[in-house]
């Protein structure tokens, strides 16, 4: 790898901006966006950057089953599962795990008891607690794991028959091809 290539891959690896990889390089800033896809195609480049992810997601144990497996939760949480069977909000940290999975955010909101009683008029502040919880958005996770499966888009059937000679049926064989539209 020449000296201009291994700048461009520690650049590269550190946020993936090739444009700015290929600048920080010695590259013109005019035509870092080309210098960038260049060196991105070149095969040592292309080839440190592919070990360089391996070893990431090795060492954070990113599998692509494991990924699927947090956005079928992202996907098929259950918003019932919030609540006991009183109707009261289940705390998050009592929440299964694949329903907690699906929390996306948590905003607490708390005020303390100011002041006291007295015979003047003045009443105390009331300790007020708002919890709002923000759960993934279920349909486009639906839509990504479907995509995903190869369930969207027309598909279309067909069936043809094959035939021997003098165009009967060779055997009873049909052939069904499914045929999907990329």
């Amino acid at each position: 790898m020449t000296p201009k290539q291994a700048i461009f891959y520690g650049e590269y690896i550190k946020d993936g901006n090739g444009t700015r990889a290929a600048i920080a390089a010695g590259f013109p800033e005019k035509s870092a966006h080309v210098a960038a896809a260049r060196m991105l195609k070149n095969a040592k480049v292309a080839a440190a950057i592919a070990i360089w992810r391996e070893r990431q997601c090795t060492k954070l144990e990113i599998t692509a089953e494991r990924t699927l497996q947090e956005l079928a939760k992202l996907a098929y949480y259950d918003p019932g599962k919030l609540y006991d069977k009183d109707g009261n909000r289940i705390p998050v940290y009592q929440l299964d795990d694949f329903t907690r999975a699906a929390v996306s955010s948590v905003e607490d909101e708390t005020q303390e008891t100011l002041g006291d009683a007295d015979g003047e008029g003045v009443k105390p502040l009331v300790v007020t607690r708002k919890q709002k919880l923000k759960m993934a958005d279920k349909g486009s996770n639906l839509e990504r794991l479907g995509k995903h499966l190869g369930l969207f888009g027309e598909s279309s059937f067909g069936a043809t028959v094959e035939t021997g000679a003098n165009g009967l049926p060779a055997d009873s064989t049909i052939k069904i091809v499914l045929v999907r539209p990329q």
